[in-house]
């Protein structure tokens, strides 16, 4: 299992380009399923969970071709499929998985899919995934760890979802593009990736209003077409690296990644006393002119402050003056980087969903255990500023998100190694 060895105290200095977008990739690549003809796809991370998505696709018997070479590109076409299903054994760490439902069945009839695995931050239901497609006409059943749906042709419905849910909009969004007459969805996600995930979709050929609000109307259509498609960038590790150039006292130029996305998280930092500005088109230059101070943060749905932002700022506020407020508001079980950044020195107390975090402490360096994706973000920005060594364990978690963070890292002039 492979593991991190971290030399902290040096201040990160150069250019990063940021990679497209996982959390984008993973519903496009699943969107492929909806067309016979051939989804080219560009700006597509070469991250664990594209690999797992990719092998999926591939177990169906879609024709999966990737390029390694940056930019990574990707070809999918799905001409005739199989099996329309998702074993457990293909998608027990990814729990975009589930977003095979909704495409499967809209054009096949039929589709099972695993319960989904992923990270461990708390309960993420897909009942409203569920629900939704029943109220299309979708005959659901659940047995043995499985999810069975089944519909003749889905049917346009009225679909308000009591809580917002990105992964919800999107497998609903998909399955409504191929349904009989018009969706309306309410109180849907208004993420960025939403937003791409709907232009492929009208790219093909599908009729969607709305999308980035928070009510998006489809009328179905009988079929979709191929298209060719570039990913947004990813504005998770755009924030990560704008907090990595904060922490350590440094100066880094963003490249490739869009400002526009990262509005409550520039806005939060620039309370901090980080400097952010843009230059170039898709460039934002990161840098502290003095000392970084407190500030209190409750985590949103977008556009507010992202919750996979969460880990990383409270990295940043173990270094900064005074005491911050953490507050979490999408998942119950997401400060378990916490009790190892305590190790490492921290002062933080957390109280249910509120995390107090008292800064600026010294961070020392030890071996520490990466819980979950963003988990494993954040604690390797505190081995950045911590002295001596620090070792981060199970790295897999990082691997599915970050592409070559560790080199990434070093090129910034990061002491940084795989073991």
């Amino acid at each position: 299992m492979d593991k991190f060895k971290i030399q902290g105290g040096r201040r990160l200095e150069g250019t990063v380009q940021i990679s497209g977008a996982k959390n984008a990739a993973l519903p496009i690549m699943a969107a492929a399923l909806l067309t016979s003809e051939k989804v080219q796809l560009e700006n597509i991370p070469r991250v664990r969970d594209i690999i797992t998505m990719a092998k999926l696709l591939a177990h169906m018997k879609a024709h999966v071709v990737a390029q390694d070479l940056p930019p990574s590109a990707m070809t999918i076409q799905t001409e005739q499929i199989s099996h329309t299903e998702a074993p457990y054994e293909l998608v027990k760490t990814m729990r975009a998985s589930v977003l095979t439902l909704g495409p499967l069945v809209a054009r096949f009839g039929y589709a099972r899919v695993s319960l989904p695995g992923g990270c461990a931050i708390g309960a993420r239901p897909i009942d409203l995934h569920i629900q939704a497609l029943e109220k299309m006409g979708a005959k659901i059943a659940i047995e043995h760890g499985y999810v069975e749906a089944r519909a003749e042709r889905l049917r346009g419905a009225e679909i308000h979802f009591e809580k917002i849910t990105v992964t919800g909009t999107e497998n609903i969004l998909m399955a409504a593009v191929l349904a009989e007459g018009e969706t309306v969805l309410t109180n849907a996600a208004r993420e960025p990736e939403v937003t791409d995930l709907a232009e492929l979709l009208v790219k093909m050929g599908a009729k969607i209003e709305g999308a980035g609000t928070e009510t998006i109307r489809v009328r179905g259509v009988e079929k979709l077409c191929g298209t060719s498609h570039r990913v947004i960038p990813d504005r998770i590790e755009a924030g990560t690296f704008l907090v990595a150039g904060a922490i350590t006292g440094g100066e880094i130029l963003l490249t490739s990644c869009e400002p526009k996305h990262l509005t409550a998280v520039i806005e939060k930092l620039t309370a901090c006393g980080v400097e952010i500005r843009a230059e170039g088109e898709g460039e934002l230059r990161v840098r502290v002119p003095g000392k970084l101070t407190a500030a209190d943060v409750t985590t949103e749905e977008y556009p507010g402050f992202a919750t996979d932002m969460q880990a990383q700022y409270m990295t940043l506020a173990t270094q900064a003056q005074g005491t911050s407020v953490i507050t979490e508001t999408i998942f119950e079980n997401r400060f378990m980087h916490a009790s190892e950044m305590v190790r490492m020195g921290a002062s933080i107390e957390v109280d249910g969903r509120k995390a107090v975090v008292h800064g600026p402490t010294p961070l020392s360096g030890t071996t520490i255990i990466a819980s979950d994706l963003r988990a494993s973000a954040s604690l390797v920005l505190a081995g950045l500023v911590a002295n001596n060594t620090t070792y981060v364990d199970r790295v897999y978690h990082i691997d599915r998100g970050y592409e070559r963070i560790e080199n990434k890292l070093r090129d910034l002039g990061a002491h940084i190694e795989r073991l």
